[in-house]
């Protein structure tokens, strides 16, 4: 049997399941080093998630028809081979596990952005200006919770709700402690595009 096939499946898996998230995962880095820049810059991937998706799970699946195939013996009734490390069940299992983590990065990745929303205190409701901001390449909950942090940063936030799957954030601030110009930059710093069309 050739160890070549199944080393390789599973290292294609690995890489199709990583690349599947590849979007998702700067953000969250970005949030945990109090980094911006362009952390949408893996953005163009999302639309080749689901083709690999189905790479990975096939090469992995692939990988462990290979564990389980009956192997070759020769006439004293030995194996032809001794497994390889990357050939174990226990390595199996952990790089399956490792793949199943990074397809669904994006749907628990929330989990890694600290709650940094302020109580803020509004002593004239005259003051809260409300605003809608379209915002260009989040793909993922990822990146809305990379906009949202950044935002809340700033003084004055009383409320931020972002979607990417929208595209836009709606932003309520005390406009005496912070301003719609801040606002955009806080928003842009993160690596994504902020066009504010509406204020009210």
């Amino acid at each position: 049997m050739s160890t070549k096939k199944p080393k390789g499946a599973l290292l294609t898996g690995m890489i199709a399941a990583i690349a599947a998230s590849s979007c998702c995962i700067p953000p969250v880095i970005a949030a945990i080093a109090g980094a911006g820049g362009a952390t949408s810059s893996m953005s163009w991937m999302e639309p080749y998630r689901p083709y690999l998706i189905v790479l990975a799970v096939i090469a992995i699946g692939y990988a462990w028809y290979s564990h389980f195939k009956p192997k070759k013996e020769d006439d004293c009734g030995c194996s032809i081979q001794t497994p390889k490390w990357y050939q174990t069940k226990t390595f199996l299992i952990s790089m399956t596990l490792f793949a199943a983590l990074s397809i669904g990065f994006p749907y628990y990745s929330g989990k890694f952005f600290t709650d940094n929303a302020q109580n803020v205190v509004v002593e004239n409701k005259k003051n809260v200006e409300t605003i809608e901001v379209t915002i260009s390449g989040m793909t993922c909950d990822a990146c809305q919770n990379h906009v949202d942090h950044a935002v809340n940063e700033l003084d004055g936030i009383v409320s931020i709700k972002t979607s990417y799957t929208n595209g836009n954030s709606i932003i309520q601030f005390d406009k005496t402690k912070t301003n719609q110009e801040q606002i955009k930059k806080a928003i842009n710093s993160t690596g994504y595009s902020a066009t504010i069309i509406e204020s009210k």
